[in-house]
């Protein structure tokens, strides 16, 4: 088949590369001039003037993102190269938090508990008598269970030490608005996948060498294409019922792999000169998609010659006036000496705002008085995981399919479920053209 893949982030590379592993022509539409959608790299400047490579939002990746690494070494990027490799580590600046061995699973969790530094004994029995009891019942809650409604029996410290800060940087919404279900799936796959599954795997490469661009290459050397700086704002069905065309190019199959909200304006428009049983499940698709709520995440990046933290990764004690929830020293991760990423997930406010509280943050939790380089706001980050969510399909009509972090799965927006919805994409080929 010559496949259309809309969108060039994580998923629509993840769907170019398994449609091309399965023996079809992948064709790449992407609108801006750069790979990588909302998991990119950005060009920054020191204070002193040097270049240096930022991301537009500093994401971690974590052990059970087991598509994500095996799609990595497919086009030539090397995990142990390109990714720190660390125990789940949640530990804050005074040294509290939840450290785990590098022990098979699930010894690292009882051993990372057992050993959690700031909790008192009736902190951690807490959290083993709540883990048993989710185990016991296959990490399965009712549909409209909330993260809070799921930890009501856990104590303060682990909810604000543990808890917290897991359900936000997993699913980017605070936990009294969380899907409970979503989080006992991450959990599961990661506390309790097996060994290594829950370790932090922080990137030592910007977001674009991490994949895109590696698969951008890869697709290309295999006679595949790229075509950047393309703009797709409508496809119609092709006369004869069969396949699509995008840009008037025929294809026989479309993959669309943008934002929701993208992907649902052009669907509507579309739809407009589609015959009408396409037209409905176009419509209908892009009705659920519009429904979507959505959370920020803000990235604060900040210089000082001498900054150095303890871990790569320190959790930091958040609130409304302190808003980062993480902080991330770059220069342990191969990037120039002094230069920290501070994480605001579900972040709100103004940009500048934020970025005065950050430094202010910085200065009372690390004692660092720090100058800001850039801060990135991406508005619509990931979709809100609320419980119960109705999340679009991927099969849209005949032919027409969507990926992404926000269509139907068990995970939330991240990069795994990304990719993920991309190499389901080989299934969907196999069901529809045998």
């Amino acid at each position: 088949m010559h496949v259309a893949i809309v969108g060039a982030g994580w998923a629509g590379m993840a769907a170019a590369v398994t449609a091309t592993q399965a023996g079809h022509h992948a064709t790449v539409f992407e609108a801006a001039r750069a790979v990588g959608g909302r998991a990119r790299a950005l060009n920054g400047t020191l204070p002193d003037g040097t270049p240096v490579v930022l991301d537009n939002g500093q994401h971690i990746l974590i052990g059970a993102y087991s598509e994500t690494l095996k799609l990595m070494r497919t086009v030539g990027v090397d995990p142990q190269q390109t990714l720190l490799r660390l125990p789940l580590t949640l530990l804050f600046p005074d040294g509290d938090g939840l450290a785990l061995p590098d022990w098979p699973s699930p010894l690292d969790a009882l051993a990372g508990i057992a050993r959690a530094k700031g909790w008192t004994w009736a902190d951690k029995g807490s959290l083993l008598r709540a883990a048993t009891g989710w185990q016991l019942g296959g990490f399965a809650c009712a549909p409209q269970t909330s993260v809070a409604d799921l930890c009501r029996t856990l104590t303060p410290t682990v909810l604000a030490t543990m808890i917290d800060p897991l359900c936000v940087s997993a699913l980017n919404t605070p936990a009294a608005r969380a899907s409970g279900q979503v989080f006992l799936t991450v959990l599961r796959d990661s506390l309790f996948g097996g060994r290594g599954s829950s370790n932090l795997l922080l990137p030592r490469a910007d977001l674009a060498t991490l994949f895109p661009q590696a698969a951008a290459d890869w697709l290309q050397a295999q006679g595949g294409v790229v075509q950047l700086g393309t703009r797709v704002e409508q496809i119609s069905p092709q006369a004869t019922g069969n396949g699509w065309r995008v840009n008037g190019q025929p294809f026989d199959a479309v993959l669309w792999a943008t934002s929701s909200s993208n992907a649902a304006v052009t669907l509507m428009e579309s739809a407009q000169a589609a015959p009408e049983t396409i037209a409905n499940a176009m419509q209908a698709w892009a009705a659920t998609a519009q429904a979507l709520q959505f959370e920020a995440i803000a990235t604060v990046y900040t210089h000082a010659p001498n900054a150095r933290l303890t871990q790569p990764m320190l959790a930091l004690r958040s609130d409304s006036a302190y808003p980062a929830q993480f902080v991330f020293d770059r220069g342990q991760l191969g990037g120039p000496q002094g230069l920290l990423a501070f994480v605001v997930s579900a972040s709100e406010g103004d940009r500048d705002t934020l970025q005065t509280q950050v430094l202010a943050q910085a200065q009372a939790q690390l004692g660092l008085a720090l100058t800001p380089l850039q801060t990135v706001v991406e508005k619509r980050a990931t979709f809100a995981c609320t419980p119960g969510l109705v999340r679009p399909r991927q099969a849209i009509a005949p032919g027409l399919w969507a990926c992404g972090d926000y269509v139907d799965g068990p995970y939330p927006a991240t990069l795994e479920g990304a990719v993920r919805s991309g190499v389901a994409i080989a299934d969907l080929y196999k069901t529809n053209y045998p």
